[in-house]
């Protein structure tokens, strides 16, 4: 009936987090809901959707503002994820959700979680001096979207990096591949297409960057994102690669950001959700749980001259008008 938080074990803001936006997800808890339940003690205590149901269930008891997920923590130690640490949000999402997959073993389960995140793209490659091409599907978790574009130049929306990132790129000097049919390094151009996005659509605001110096960078300057991403508007015909059934469903709202304040050495993680069935904001700061309006979420913008602000690095969009 309340959103309930999770108390901070050791440097655990990141994953609990993550584990917010999974489980304020009603899709994603109705496909939890379903799992085989591991027979055996010691399979239960490896087992990362029972550990996480578990968890649920206790949140969802209500009798506390926060609980305490140490048994998830110490499965996931068991699968070489460290505690104590500070860790990438993008990263340890991958890293979650792949456990997820692998550790569900109803092949129907596995099907809806991979429906509920998954995104297919195509990508094609053509060389400029032949009629040689090569074009091949791939599926990703997340769009790592960059915030810079080739010249260093900051991208100043959402869509600007969402364009950017579709965006062909000419491979030449260093960059020329081997065409079969020149049989030589030719000029190629690779370009990437959109296949099919699932019901939560998750993009990863790359800002975090490598220096010279093999020192990593927090980029902070602004970058603002919609409520509502229609993404029949933002890329062009050539950038997609489906029928009109599916751009139809490309309609998102905007669901939840996993937010990074400080420095990329030295940081800490909290998640700003909407909830699906009150439809209002919280944000979830380990065990603190507060209401929060748009305005509060938009502080995530960034601004370059508050370097220590809360920053979006991850945002989870939900459709619309699923299938």
């Amino acid at each position: 009936t309340e959103a309930i938080g999770l108390y901070n074990l050791g440097q655990s803001c990141c994953l609990n987090s993550l584990l917010q936006v999974f489980l304020m997800n009603i899709r994603f808890t109705r496909i939890l809901r379903r799992i085989t339940v591991p027979p055996s003690p010691a399979q239960r205590r490896s087992n990362v959707p029972y550990q996480m149901l578990l968890l649920l269930e206790k949140m969802q008891c209500g009798k506390c503002k926060a609980v305490g997920p140490t048994e998830l923590a110490c499965c996931l130690s068991e699968h070489r994820v460290e505690l104590f640490v500070q860790h990438d949000a993008a990263q340890l999402f991958l890293t979650l959700w792949n456990l997820l997959k692998k550790q569900m073993k109803k092949p129907e389960l596995v099907k809806e979680l991979r429906d509920l995140y998954m995104i297919c793209i195509q990508e094609h490659m053509a060389c400029q001096k032949c009629s040689f091409e090569v074009k091949s599907k791939s599926t990703m978790l997340t769009l790592p979207l960059p915030v810079l574009d080739a010249n260093s130049h900051r991208l100043k929306t959402l869509e600007d990096c969402l364009q950017y990132f579709f965006h062909p790129e000419e491979l030449t000097g260093q960059n020329m591949c081997f065409c079969q049919q020149c049989g030589r390094k030719t000029t190629f151009l690779q370009s990437m297409k959109l296949v099919h996005l699932p019901q939560t659509l998750t993009l990863h605001l790359k800002r975090f960057c490598f220096e010279r110096s093999s020192r990593t960078h927090k980029l902070s300057h602004s970058l603002p994102f919609p409520q509502e991403l229609d993404l029949r508007q933002v890329l062009t015909e050539s950038q997609c690669q489906a029928d009109d059934s599916e751009k139809a469903t490309w309609q998102y709202e905007l669901f939840a950001v996993v937010a990074h304040s400080g420095s990329a050495s030295c940081g800490h993680y909290c998640a700003y959700i909407r909830s699906l069935t009150d439809c209002k904001w919280y944000c979830f700061n380990d065990s603190e749980v507060c209401q929060v309006s748009w305005d509060d979420v938009k502080c995530t913008y960034g601004h370059s001259n508050l370097y220590w602000r809360e920053t979006a690095y991850l945002l989870f969009y939900m459709k619309k008008h699923p299938e």
